[in-house]
């Protein structure tokens, strides 16, 4: 069984795949991003989860989440599912966060990102893109962005499975009670391959849609602009991955 972190993990899809992973008898650390929501994870707690708070807008706080849990038992995994879709937060929670941890935590063999099928409507260009949230970002952009983590990490680490999801357009609270597609599928795919022992979940550098590999957006696989993108992210949190 594996230790799993599930970033985003009060509600929606990272709170289901939280559950599920739990069911399935995996040791998984959930994550809120203050105390009052971490108090929604009690049931998950009483079944052995284990929690780590912190609100991924402030850089501080992901760093103090990293440290902690550098200091408790070495992590197999981590699903990489918080997010907003819109505000300031976007690019802070949707792309700085997963950066920096990524950078920060030690031992971590398989790495799941969050995407979605607006990536494809992202631009690839990091001129005068607002790191630190002061106005509203481009959820698309941020989405094409960690997109193309995921794909930079699977080049530079060969240790490391990372690979990036789209969970479709489901009816979580982001996205809206009328929305088309499949909850449950929604995370699985993500389970799969933080978990799974199956061929195609010990693969890397991929864009996957309900266990499908995909083909995602031209740039993402552009060594280029992941070169780019990454001595952006460095350079704006003095940290280099």
């Amino acid at each position: 069984m594996s230790r799993i972190l599930v970033t985003g993990s009060a509600d929606g899809l990272g709170r289901a795949a939280a559950d599920s992973l739990l069911s399935a008898g995996h040791d998984v650390v959930v994550h809120a991003r203050n105390r009052r929501r971490a108090a929604g994870l009690d049931a998950l707690v009483d079944r052995g989860a284990h929690v780590v708070v912190g609100d991924f807008v402030e850089r501080d706080a992901v760093r103090g989440v990293a440290t902690e849990l550098n200091d408790a038992e070495p992590l197999d995994a981590v699903i990489h599912n918080a997010g907003v879709w819109s505000g300031p937060a976007v690019m802070p929670v949707n792309i700085v966060a997963p950066y920096l941890l990524t950078a920060l935590l030690r031992g971590p063999r398989r790495l799941v990102y969050l995407s979605s099928g607006s990536h494809f409507g992202g631009r690839p260009s990091l001129d005068g893109v607002d790191w630190r949230g002061e106005s509203a970002g481009s959820y698309s952009d941020s989405k094409l962005f960690v997109t193309t983590l995921a794909a930079a990490v699977a080049r530079l680490r060969p240790g490391v499975l990372s690979n990036a999801v789209d969970p479709g357009w489901v009816p979580t609270k982001m996205g809206g009670p009328g929305a088309p597609d499949d909850l449950e599928l929604g995370h699985r795919t993500q389970e799969w391959l933080a978990a799974g022992d199956e061929p195609e979940a010990l693969t890397t550098g991929g864009y996957w849609y309900h266990r499908q590999r995909q083909q995602p957006h031209r740039a993402v696989n552009d060594e280029t602009f992941q070169d780019r993108l990454l001595e952006a992210l460095a350079e704006e949190t003095g940290t280099a991955l």
